[in-house]
Parts: C-alpha cells; sequence; structure tokens
C-alpha cells in the first residue's frame, strides 16, 4: 500500500504541503531491511500489489515502468486552463458506489456522538453531488476505516505532534486505501472555534478517500465537477429542483480581479479574494487555494486588510470598524477589536490596506489618499501623521487596495496592478500584474 497515491493533505495549517516523494519511497525500501529478503518480502508483495493495480507487468521488482509510475506526482495541481479540480493520476476511484466506513476509535477532545456525527456529515458533503452511498459498520475492515493516532500509529507516515499536520488520507485502493487517520495531538473540537473543527477536517480528507484532491472542505463548483468527473452526478436530485449555489471560485488568471489583501505569513503570501485565499511559497509551483474559514473558522470574509506582525507574531484581518488577530491557526483571545484599538481616529471606518515594513518594524494603515504609520513596538501611531499615499509612493494616482512586503522590496496594489518599490529609497522598480505572484500560467 505505499505506493498507491499517497496523497497526504496539510490542511487548516501552516506548513508546506507534501506528497509521498521518489526519495522518500527509495527510503522505505532500503529500510524494510535483511529480514525482508527471506521467502516473499513484503516490499515484493507490495510491489506486485501495485503493478497488479495499474496494470503493469507484475516483476514484484522495482523495474522501470514502476518506476516510472512511482515518479508521477501523487498530488494534483489545478490547470487554469482545463478546470481547477484535481484527480489522483489514473483518475483512481471506487468500481463501487457503495462504501462501508468504520470509526475504529475517537477522540478524548469529543464525545463519541459528536465525532459520529461530524464524521457523517463530512461524507454526506461528497454523498451530495455524487451516487456514492455510505454505510457505517462497527466491526470488520470497512473500506474507510477511521482512526485517531499520535506519532508513529502504523502506516510508515508518523504524525508530527501539535501544529502542522492534521490528519492523512489515502486514495481508492484495496488494503489500506480510503483510510483516513487523524493526528491525536490537535485540539479537534465540533463546533469552538479553540481548536480545530473537525467535520471541516474531515470532509476535505474523505476527499482524498473518494479520489480527489479537494482543495476546500465545502464543494465549490470546481470540486463539484472534480468528483463527478470520477462518478457522475447524485441520481436521486430531481433536475427540475434548483441545485444549491456554490461560492464562485476565484480565478488567479483573471487580469481584472483586485485582490482584498495580501499578507506574509511565516515565510508563505497569503492573496484574500471574497471568501477564499491563495497559500504562495517558493517550493510550489502552483499557488494553493482554499476557504478563509478553512484556516480561521471565526475569521471574516470579504476581508478589506491584512497584514502579519513579526514583532508579536500574529496576523491581522480588517473588515468594516473591526480587526481579528491570529497566531497561526488560532484565534487569540480578547478579538475582534475595533479599529482604535491601533490609534486610528474614531472617524476611520475602515482600512484599505495594511503594510509591515520589516526595517522600521513599524505598520502602514492606508485610509483614502492617506496612510497612518504605527509603532508595533511602542503600540502607538507616530506623530505627523496621516501623510498623503503619493507623498511617499510615487505612480500611485488611484487608492491602494493591498500591500505587502517580500524579499525587502515593497509591493503597493492599486486595482488590478501592483507597484514594486524600494521604501527606504522610494524609487518605483516596476508596475506589474497583480497575477505576479500567484503564479498564474496564463501571463
Amino acid at each position: 500500500y505505499l505506493f498507491f497515491s499517497l496523497c497526504f493533505a496539510k490542511v487548516c495549517v501552516f506548513d508546506l504541503p507534501s506528497c509521498v516523494t521518489f526519495s522518500q519511497l527509495l527510503i522505505i525500501l532500503e529500510e524494510s531491511g535483511p529480514g525482508a529478503r527471506r521467502g516473499i518480502s513484503p516490499v515484493t508483495k507490495k510491489l506486485s500489489e501495485m503493478q497488479r493495480f495499474y496494470g503493469l507487468q507484475i516483476t514484484g521488482t522495482l523495474d522501470a515502468d514502476t518506476l516510472a509510475m512511482m515518479k508521477k506526482p501523487r498530488c494534483g495541481v489545478p490547470d487554469g486552463k482545463i478546470a481547477r479540480f484535481s484527480t489522483f493520476g489514473g483518475n483512481l476511484k471506487w468500481e463501487k458506489n457503495s462504501l462501508t466506513y468504520r470509526i475504529v476509535n475517537y477522540t478524548p477532545d469529543m464525545s463519541a456522538a459528536e465525532v459520529d456525527d461530524s464524521m457523517e456529515k463530512a461524507l454526506q458533503v461528497w454523498a451530495k453531488v455524487t451516487p456514492l452511498r455510505f454505510t457505517r459498520i462497527y466491526s470488520g475492515t470497512a473500506d474507510i476505516m477511521i482512526s485517531f493516532g499520535r506519532r508513529d500509529h502504523g502506516d510508515y507516515y508518523p504524525f508530527d505532534g501539535p501544529g502542522n499536520t492534521l490528519a492523512h488520507a489515502f486514495a481508492p485502493s484495496s488494503g489500506i486505501g480510503g483510510d483516513a487517520h487523524f493526528d491525536d495531538d490537535e485540539p479537534f473540537t465540533f463546533r469552538s472555534n479553540s481548536g480545530y473543527v473537525l467535520f471541516m477536517v474531515a470532509a476535505h480528507e474523505f476527499g482524498h478517500s473518494l479520489g480527489l484532491n479537494p482543495e476546500t472542505f465545502v464543494l465549490p463548483r470546481d470540486d463539484v465537477n472534480g468528483i463527478q468527473s470520477l462518478y457522475g452526478p447524485n441520481p436521486d436530485i430531481n433536475p427540475r429542483e434548483p441545485k444549491p449555489t456554490a461560492p464562485t471560485t476565484p480565478d488567479a488568471c483573471d487580469s481584472t480581479m483586485v485582490l482584498d489583501a495580501v499578507t506574509t505569513l511565516r515565510g508563505e503570501m497569503i492573496f484574500f479574494k471574497d471568501s477564499f485565499l491563495w497559500r504562495s511559497y517558493p517550493q510550489s509551483n502552483t499557488p494553493q487555494q482554499t476557504l478563509i474559514n478553512n484556516f480561521w473558522p471565526s475569521a471574516p470574509v470579504n476581508i478589506d486588510a491584512a497584514y502579519e506582525s513579526r514583532q508579536s507574531d500574529k496576523i491581522f484581518l480588517f473588515k468594516g470598524r473591526k480587526v481579528w488577530a491570529f497566531t497561526g491557526y488560532r484565534a487569540v483571545p480578547g478579538y475582534p477589536k475595533k479599529l482604535n484599538a491601533f490609534g486610528l481616529p474614531r472617524d476611520v471606518t475602515k482600512v484599505d490596506a495594511a503594510l509591515y515594513d520589516v526595517e522600521s518594524r513599524k505598520t502602514l494603515f492606508f485610509v483614502g489618499d492617506n496612510y497612518y504609520s504605527y509603532d508595533e513596538a511602542r503600540r502607538t501611531m507616530d506623530r505627523g501623521f496621516p501623510k498623503r499615499v503619493d507623498e511617499t509612493f510615487s505612480g500611485l494616482t488611484s487608492k491602494v487596495t493591498a500591500a505587502f512586503q517580500y524579499r525587502g522590496f515593497t509591493y503597493i496594489y492599486s486595482g488590478p496592478y501592483m507597484f514594486e518599490y524600494n521604501l527606504r529609497t522610494r524609487r518605483l522598480f516596476r508596475v506589474l500584474r497583480n497575477s505576479y505572484y500567484l503564479r498564474c500560467t496564463n501571463f
């Protein structure tokens, strides 16, 4: 089972997503040890199972065709030219519509009834748009075995303790295929904002269990298209009845799109639009899109501004007269607060953009044609402000809509354009499309 399109989703966390790599597979082979050479080794057996599953010649050895299959990417990425949903290589899917699931054990964080309800509702998210039907069993081996575990829990992919990976799931196949494992070092909850909402995590993981690489726990049209490309639509829905509406997924390649906010977060870049965000980092060619509430259940959507304070290791989200604060994934107690908590005048009804300057350790708040300077260390507004935006940022003739700083440069967004500055010298270097850091394939 080690080779059956393993894709481990790192959801609701601030860490890089990862898949099983070719080098990791080789390490697993090497770790099989001398005992594997007696008789038919477990590795030979699993290689044979993999070859049979993929229709390869069954040799039980790491031949050229098997190596080629292993090297194929196992975590699909959206293709903006065709569709945003992503399935596993080879369109892995269950060859039946009636699937069983079993909850093997429970987390002490929640009651058994709450876990049962969360898992059932998470599976129904997918059942509503497909012909798939899920039946719970209480003993024996189910198609989808659901369990909670800590650290090394028996599948060669140990969890990493509190934070980071919340869960992982296996693509459809025999054996461990379809199973979903949840890290019991994480604080799972039923509805509370003080931990990770189990329903949200489970619904995402079950997408993997069914053969989809979902980017969100709900089903925007892209994910509906993706799962229906494997199983077809739900035949029980009357075509005359109005279909449930799904959130419109923003297109990173839309040249007219105006981002709501942009910020950094522990080395990543976060781009906000409507109910969604993109996470971008150097190790990935394609930003990862998800719902804002997948990361922060208590966060607002359609935000006005965002910034990361390096002083306090917090990210702040602004909407209207309020500001929310998070440390990583967790909501900071005492928030949301009013804008005047930062010392902004009471007549300021919203912040258009916010920018943390690493060198001065000041945060700039853009409001209309002006901006304010906030001292993060002293937690007070600087004197002599507000100042006009065009006094510092030459070339800007319209309202600032987003701002952030990256690798020594300051980026000011105005509508669909991004202006690249050196804040210290106030020099304008380039004017770019707002999709520049979204790595849009079409620009």
